[in-house]
């Protein structure tokens, strides 16, 4: 695979990536109630996220409530929104600046400036999946223990969303799309010669008979 094609693949996935991370942190499902009771008919069914908590009753009815206060949150709620919403910029950062050093752009000219900014891009995309790993990964370990806990009432048992998968899969897309971004530049692509091998026309000189010689001189 040339490098230009790595390039695009790789930029490709963390675009992905990056939709995932926006629908992450806008879901509302990242914990989700928990039915260990054993019923089969359940009246209502809560989903808590970032920004709101809903409730949605077996009729299909949803209601949504805002938090009132960001203070009174838990410490993982306000690390959770503040690095998700990092992350939608950062992307956004990394997508301009990958698009104006990509080798299907010519807003820059080739050479090693051109590659340098492509490099900075991966790196960022690369930055943002280890960011919004934290999170998705902190409110699995807070679920799981809770689950598991004996102290805490059924009632208040809580089990892993739909976003934390997505977010997983969200990471998983920039950190491959990032890394191929930058193997994009530091490895050359079929058909390019990491050792370019300069030649140079050879000259006949005359003999003192007007005729050439047949010995080359570089």
């Amino acid at each position: 695979m040339s490098s230009a094609a790595r390039e695009i693949l790789g930029l490709g996935l963390c675009v992905l990536g990056w939709v995932g991370v926006i629908l992450v942190c806008g879901l509302p499902m990242w914990q989700v109630s928990a039915f260990t009771d054993g019923h089969i008919v359940v009246a209502q069914t809560t989903w808590e996220g970032l920004w709101m908590n809903c409730a949605v009753q077996s009729t299909g009815q949803m209601q949504c409530k805002v938090y009132d206060s960001i203070l009174a949150l838990d410490p993982h709620m306000q690390t959770g929104r503040a690095l998700t919403v990092l992350v939608t910029l950062l992307g956004l950062v990394a997508l301009m600046v990958t698009v104006v050093g990509a080798q299907c752009t010519t807003c820059v000219r080739a050479g090693k400036t051109k590659s340098w900014i492509v490099m900075t891009g991966g790196v960022l995309y690369i930055l943002c999946g280890l960011l919004v790993l934290i999170p998705v990964s902190w409110f699995a370990n807070i679920i799981i223990s809770g689950f598991y806990d004996p102290k805490v009432p059924n009632s208040m048992k809580r089990e892993m969303g739909a976003a934390l998968y997505i977010g997983w899969a969200a990471t998983a897309l920039l950190l491959l799309g990032g890394s191929l971004i930058c193997c994009s530049c530091s490895c050359p692509g079929e058909g390019e010669n990491a050792f370019p091998v300069k030649y140079s026309a050879s000259a006949r000189r005359p003999t003192s008979n007007g005729e050439y010689d047949k010995k080359n001189y570089v």
